[in-house]
């Protein structure tokens, strides 16, 4: 458990840290890290944070890790993509952040967000308010296509299944159909998405907005896995099928008459 008192020390070393060290020139502090989401850490949060270098500068700076505060705490290091890392230090506490130069960050997304360190030109503050733009962007949805890629998903997923591919299926199954039908729900009832959402992520706080349905499609996926596609699809079309004509009945059906579950 990482306790208020350790996650603060830790955010104040880690923009120490930023600053001190030759070739840096900025550090966001994103999600329940930062100042605006404060009121959401708890025991399990973590720090998300951008980590800006010099121009031109990324990829000779990046295979240096030195700069994390409590060096000597880490238990683990790790990259994710090129510009992607994650440390984790021996109380379990997790780093994850990008480490690179505003232009590298040039496609990069954030709802809640503190600039902690800038230079001078602002590079920083400016490479935040693009991001938060294209987050913006990216929080609206098209529930009549995610809709149809629901029962695309679950189709080919079972069918994978049935063929023997079990982990393929699953992912189908467990992963692509249940992210798709959070966003058509997010998409067709927009109002009920509170500020509590995730603009880069709608499945983070899905349970927050929707109690109900968050709990069922949840409860769905501790089912054998055919039985999950099933109640996957009963689910699909209880909440969204009725009263919207967008929805893709006759397909819907095309899919149950497939499968025998019709």
């Amino acid at each position: 458990m990482t306790s208020p008192e350790r996650f603060d020390t830790l955010s104040a070393a880690l923009a120490t840290s930023v600053r001190e060290r030759e070739g840096l020139i900025g550090l966001v502090l994103l999600g329940s890290a930062s100042d605006e989401a404060r009121s959401r850490r708890d025991e399990w949060s973590d720090h998300d944070f951008f980590t800006l270098t010099e121009a031109g500068r990324g990829a000779a700076i990046r295979p240096d890790l030195s700069w994390l505060p409590d060096h000597d705490r880490l238990v683990l290091t790790a990259r994710e993509g090129e510009i992607g890392f994650v440390a984790v230090y021996d109380d379990a506490h997790v780093f994850e952040f990008a480490f690179a130069g505003a232009d590298e960050l040039d496609g990069a997304r954030a709802g809640d967000a503190t600039v902690v360190v800038d230079d001078e030109s602002e590079t920083t503050a400016t490479l935040l308010a693009r991001a938060r733009a294209r987050s913006s962007e990216a929080d609206r949805f098209d529930p009549a296509n995610d809709v149809r890629l629901v029962l695309v998903k679950l189709l080919i997923g079972v069918g994978r299944v049935r063929r023997g591919e079990r982990l393929n299926g699953n992912a189908f199954i467990r992963q692509w159909a249940v992210q798709l039908l959070v966003r058509a729900i997010r998409g067709r009832f927009d109002a009920a998405s509170t500020e509590l959402r995730d603009t880069n992520d709608p499945m983070r706080r899905f349970e927050r907005d929707f109690p109900i349905w968050g709990a069922r499609i949840a409860g769905s996926l501790d089912l054998p896995l055919e039985e999950s596609a099933l109640e996957l699809y009963r689910l699909t079309r209880e909440i969204l099928e009725p009263g919207w004509d967008e929805f893709p009945s006759r397909a819907a059906d095309v899919v149950a008459v497939r499968l025998g579950w019709s």
